[in-house]
Formats: structure tokens, C-alpha cells, sequence
């Protein structure tokens, strides 16, 4: 599991830098974080269904989106943490991208066989 997420975090570094979005904006280590709990998610529940993983990436002038597939058809309740309710996981997800003023949706495929769990964040100019 653990090459899987750095994967995904340097792949998403990558992507982020190739946009021109800078390592040391405010909205990339939450990102990053974000990132690596759905991807860790992912591979903890869904491996037996899905055995891959896929994370999907959109960008606009001031959001960032990103979203992590798998073919697992449970679509797992976004919740905060402070709600007391899901895994502590996704509690993080969803306190950390509601923090930064985002937001985010679990879609599922159109077979029903799958979902990606989309998150987007704004992109402030970062204080100079």
C-alpha cells in the first residue's frame, strides 16, 4: 500500500508542478494529504473488487480536482470526524477539504460498478 500512495503523491507533485501550482502553495500539502487517505482507502477497501486504482486530475485557474477510482460499487458516506460517524479516514478528507473551503462528492460509474470520489479546492492566490 505504501508505494502505491507515494506513487500517487509524486505523480500528483508532478502533475501539480507541470501546471504551474507551486510545491509550497497552502493548498498542496492538504492536497497531497487528501490524496494519500483516498488512495490508502482505496487499496484497503476495495483490492478485493478493484485491484487498481486510478486518480483522475482537473484544473482551472483558481480549483484544483482530483478524484480517486476504483471498481469497489460501495459509495462510503463523506462525513466530518466532528460528526462522530464513518472511518477517521474519510473524517480527515472531508474536515481537511472543508477547511480549505472545498468540496467533496462521491460519484458512482454508470454500471454501478465502481466510483471515484472527486475532491476540488479552491486556489487562492497564496499570501506573498
Amino acid at each position: 500500500m505504501g508505494s502505491a500512495v507515494r506513487i500517487a503523491r509524486e505523480t500528483t507533485e508532478q502533475v501539480l508542478a507541470e501546471w504551474g501550482i507551486s510545491r509550497s502553495h497552502p493548498a498542496v500539502d492538504p492536497a497531497l494529504l487528501i490524496l494519500s487517505e483516498l488512495v490508502a482507502n482505496s487499496i484497503r477497501h476495495a483490492a478485493p473488487l478493484s485491484p487498481n486504482v486510478t486518480v483522475i486530475y482537473a484544473a482551472g485557474q483558481d480549483t484544483l480536482a482530483f478524484a480517486v477510482h476504483d471498481r469497489h460499487p460501495y459509495r462510503p458516506p463523506l462525513t466530518s470526524a466532528a460528526t462522530g460517524t464513518g472511518g477517521s479516514g474519510l473524517g480527515t478528507v472531508m474536515e481537511l477539504t472543508l477547511g480549505l473551503g472545498g468540496t467533496a462528492v462521491v460519484r458512482g460509474d454508470a454500471d454501478g460498478g465502481g466510483k471515484s470520489i472527486w475532491i476540488t479546492l479552491p486556489l487562492r492566490k497564496a499570501p506573498v
